[in-house]
Parts: structure tokens; sequence; C-alpha cells
């Protein structure tokens, strides 16, 4: 089971809009305990509590001993429910676990370092993969996964092979899809082009000042021809 923490559940609240929010506004938050083949279970837990154990480095993924009328069990937060706009939370579904089986469960990757290549080239880094699926033992799993990008440069790209993955962790998917990308922004783009037309017009120019000259040698010496 987890080590260091523990969070206090009770039994038999009522169900139902009304009686949630009257909990929610007595410090309670309304949750369920389903998993390894019990029946779900509606419970409570205090919003302190549940925001203290969900603040370690594990974050929503620590594994949590939850104590439900009596007795103890090893769980994880499956889901959290929050208000669109004040971002307080409604419901929590947590889900029982087997501390020696591995499970299936997102963590967010998190880039780390500075691209000081990319951003000196007016450019952007666009991440998009921002969670994976990983495996991993309850108590293996990572609050998050870090993937560097302080080497990154103009068009290039990192991938889920460079993601650091913790001991006891694995992913199932595929090594070259692109987690993070740098690409120049729209406006680098745009002084970019308008270099190039620039450069373009400057040798239209010195082309046609050569043929201008060509033309004026060549009339005077017709000129001095018809003399």
């Amino acid at each position: 089971m987890a080590d260091d923490i523990t969070l206090v559940a009770e039994l038999g609240r009522s169900t139902g809009t009304s009686a949630s929010r009257r909990l929610r506004a007595t410090g309670k938050v309304p949750a369920v305990l389903y998993g390894r083949g019990a029946e779900p279970q509606a419970i409570t837990v205090d919003w302190r509590e549940l925001r203290v154990a969900l603040t370690t480095e594990k974050g929503l993924n620590a594994l949590i001993n939850l104590t439900v009328d009596g007795s103890t069990t090893p769980a994880i937060v499956k889901e959290m429910q929050r208000h669109p706009v004040r971002r307080d939370v409604l419901h929590i579904d947590f889900l029982a676990v087997d501390v020696d089986k591995p499970i299936a469960t997102d963590v967010p990757i998190v880039m780390e370092g500075e691209a000081t290549l990319v951003y000196r080239e007016q450019g952007v880094v666009d991440q998009v993969m921002n969670a994976i699926i990983v495996h991993a033992k309850p108590d293996r799993i990572p609050g998050h996964l870090s993937i560097d990008i302080s080497e990154l440069e103009i068009g290039h790209t990192l991938t889920v092979a460079d993601l650091v993955l913790p001991e006891g962790v694995t992913i199932d998917a595929d090594p070259e899809e692109t987690v993070v990308i740098a690409q120049l922004t729209s406006l680098a783009l745009a002084e970019e082009g308008e270099g190039e037309e620039e450069e373009g017009e400057e040798g239209e120019g010195e082309e046609g000042a050569e043929g201008e000259g060509a033309e004026g040698e060549g009339g005077e010496s017709a000129k001095a021809e018809r003399e």
C-alpha cells in the first residue's frame, strides 16, 4: 500500500444533485469507490484532507490508503470532476487497485529545459502530446513524464522515444509519435518572406541596369558607324 498517504472516507451519503451540493457547502466532496470486483460505494471525503493527499509529487496519480468503515483499500483517483468556472472539485471517482499488479493510466508530459536555439530564431515550441498512457504498478506511477527541449532546433521534433521513463514504467505508444515540434512563428515566416522578395527585387533592378547600359553602348556604336 501507499506508505504515507491516508484518506478517511465516510459511508452512507445521500445521492443526487441537491444532496451533493449540501455536502460541498460543508467542506466535503462526494465520491465513489469501485474496482476489484466489489460493488461501487458512495462515499464522502474531506476536501482539505483530499487536497493534502493530492499535492505530493505524484499529483493525481498518488496511491492512497483509503479507509472506509474501518477497512483500508489502496486506491487511485480515476476521475476528478471540477466546476467549469470556479474549478472547485465536484466529484471524485476512486479506483481500488492491487498494488502488485500493473495498471494503465494517463500521465501528463512536462517539457523541461530552455529551447534557446529555437527562441533565438524567433521560433516557438509546440507540445502536441500533453499526456500518455503508461503501465506500472500503482506505487510506481509517476506524477509526470519529462522531455528535455534544451537542444531542440527549428524544424526538429521530439518523439515518444525521447521521454524519460522511470524504472518499472512502460508505454505502448509508437516511439516515433511526435510529442514536441519546433517551428518558426507566423511573424518570423512573414519577415523571411519579405526578405526574399526584397532580394528578388534588387536582383531584377541590377539586371535591368545592365541591360540599359548595353543598349546605350550599342546605340552609340551604331551612330558612329552611320556618321
